[in-house]
């Protein structure tokens, strides 16, 4: 019952101190402020600590937003803090071959701040409706020419709302006189797609670029191989991650999430289809000979089918060995016809025939191994063999599988430096969404890494830095997910008093041996305790008799050197002495004349 109470006890107080720390992690984020500054000089910042009371937590620290500003050379750097959409055009094209409903570019964009942000001030493109087809686009300060330097694009993406179906690509838009941002739309030449795209449960981090055919000049779409990677989080965590992507002219490329690289590879290696084709392909006009056999085996031509295989030997018979069941109906159908059915009142026999009861089954054979016309089981034919095929022999004609021959390929063409693609001029964005919502910034285009980096740091990182700084602590984080997931309190429960319960049960629940005063008349007879501590204590006198007299007998023993004639007397003394010391020792020995100690 102890044990009980305890138990109890301990799980009220971890209930207690779980209520406890929510509260205090509320408290929290109702002190969280974040202060924007004019001076675009401040960066990080942590406020300074006011003297809090013994029941406050300390306040945590503060992040300053202030834009981006590019520390080297780009082609393109967008931040959207000045709240506008100066310098981006608005597509007011429509789609080929779709129906007039949903073929135009009417879907809205705006600049706004993130929801939920922990840093204000902090302002993007968002992606505002749902089920639309959405397109805008910007000119770069001055297009892009693939030579010497590397290609490094990078921008920040938050599906603030999830995402069921739609993506959230780049498009770097091709240098050509008839490009016209006001009818961009999904055919408008591009040079790269780049970026993360969902539907369903298949997640996407797009590479595409269209590589120029030399000998025809007509373009084809390469693809990245897919990475390695679990892209899931990215999509379904509602954070801002960082999509980069670096081309450098040795035609390696990386892309990489949140500054960590999720793939890499070769232009000439790594795409879909091959950049180069092959140097020869199969003849299209060859064909195979008529005589050509790809047989490997063949039946055997002398084999001989053996005069006892019966071929119409069933493969089932009947069991000669069965007995019919003993009580079995022979008589009574398996069914009868229901005798409490009724013919409907607006059954017509003209319309409908006649009328007949529905089908039961009969109640008679319910108690019966069986009814009706009992039939002997069906077993294997022991002499069943099927139908004779002859055996299978080597084919010794056998010519391989045919292939056509290989002649070269009139198409063939080498193209070592796939990197230098057509100059691009305009970043795009072309989307269809089926959610609203989606959270662009931070657009950067630029040849140097430190500079791409230089600006993540500036604009991604200081929001990871805030996250970080509003990020409630252990406790909160259990308390958060436990409300998504009331599942998780029995696995804290569990976790966290299971140990203590198995602690209290092994320390605290031994064996007590009760004492003689708890045991009543009704109870098992018990020993006799008084009994045991006399005969303790009679053992103990005896001992205390016997060292005694060893003691005396190691003083005689050293006194008889004292003389010769004082030992002759002694002796005859202790002899004279002896019996009667002897005898009387053996009666004092006895119990009846131990004279009772006092206690």
């Amino acid at each position: 019952m102890e044990l009980k109470w305890l138990l109890c006890v301990t799980l009220l107080a971890l209930g207690t101190f779980a209520v406890q720390a929510h509260d205090m992690d509320d408290d929290n984020d109702g002190d969280d402020v974040v202060d924007i500054e004019d001076d675009l000089d401040d960066g990080i910042e942590e406020v300074e600590e006011s003297k809090p009371e013994t029941s406050t937590p300390p306040p945590t620290p503060k992040v300053t937003y202030r834009p981006p500003i590019p520390t080297g050379e780009v082609y393109f750097a967008e931040s959207f803090d000045k709240g506008t959409l100066d310098g981006w055009i608005l597509s007011r094209a429509k789609k080929d071959d779709t129906d007039d409903e949903i073929a135009k570019y009417d879907g809205k964009w705006e600049v706004q701040d993130m929801k939920d942000t922990k840093l204000p001030g902090d302002k993007g493109l968002v992606l505002v409706t749902r089920a639309k087809h959405h397109a805008i686009s910007s000119k770069l300060s001055k297009p892009f020419v693939f030579d010497t330097k590397p290609l490094i694009i990078q921008y920040e993406v938050n599906f603030q709302n999830g995402i069921e179906c739609g993506g959230a690509y780049v498009k770097l838009l091709s240098k050509t006189p008839e490009l016209n941002l006001d009818q961009f739309h999904d055919k408008t030449p591009y040079t790269i797609m780049f970026g993360p795209d969902k539907c369903g449960e298949d997640y996407k981090l797009h590479f595409i670029f269209r590589h120029k055919n030399p000998k025809t000049g007509k373009y084809e779409e390469k693809h990245a191989k897919r990475p390695d990677a679990d892209l899931k989080t990215y999509f379904t965590d509602k954070k801002t991650h960082l999509y980069t992507l670096v081309l450098n002219p040795d035609n390696s490329f990386e892309i990489l999430v949140d500054q960590n690289v999720v793939n890499s590879g070769n232009l000439l290696n790594d795409m879909s289809p091959p950049v180069n084709p092959p140097r020869e392909i199969e003849d299209p006009n060859d064909q195979k000979p008529e005589d050509w056999d790809e047989r490997p085996k063949i039946p055997d031509p002398d084999a001989v089918k053996p005069d006892d295989w019966d071929e119409d030997a069933p493969a089932k018979i009947a069991d000669e060995n069965a007995v019919k069941p003993e009580g079995w109906l022979d008589d009574e159908p398996e069914y009868v016809a229901d005798p409490d059915a009724e013919k409907p009142e607006d059954w017509d026999e003209d319309m409908d025939g006649e009328w007949e009861a529905p089908q039961i089954a009969n109640p008679k054979c319910e108690t019966a191994p069986g009814c009706g016309t009992w039939q002997r089981p069906m077993i294997d034919n022991p002499n069943y063999k099927g139908k004779w095929k002859p055996p299978m022999i080597d084919n010794v004609n056998y010519q391989g599988i045919w292939k056509p021959r290989k002649i070269p390929n009139p198409d063939f063409f080498e193209d070592l430096e796939p990197f230098k693609m057509t100059p691009f001029s305009a970043v795009g964005l072309e989307l269809w969404s089926m959610t609203s919502d989606i959270f662009f910034d931070n657009f950067i285009i630029c040849t140097e890494r430190a500079v791409a980096d230089d600006w993540a740091s500036d604009g991604w990182g200081l929001k990871k830095a805030a996250d970080g700084a509003a990020e409630p602590g252990v406790v909160g984080q259990m308390m958060a997910a436990a409300e998504e997931r009331p599942w998780l309190w029995v696995v804290y429960i569990l976790t966290v008093a299971l140990p203590v319960f198995l602690v209290v049960l092994f320390c605290c629940s031994g064996k007590k041996q009760p004492s003689a005063a708890e045991y009543k008349k009704t109870d098992a007879p018990q020993p006799d305790v008084m009994d045991e501590d006399k005969e303790e204590e009679r053992d103990k006198g005896d001992k205390e008799e016997e060292d005694e007299e060893e003691a005396n007998e190691e003083k005689l023993g050293s006194d008889a050197d004292i003389g010769s004639a004082s030992q002759e007397e002694e002796e005859d003394e202790d002899e004279d002495r002896k019996p009667a010391s002897e005898e009387e020792e053996t009666v004092n020995r006895s119990p009846r004349n131990r004279k009772p100690r006092k206690d």
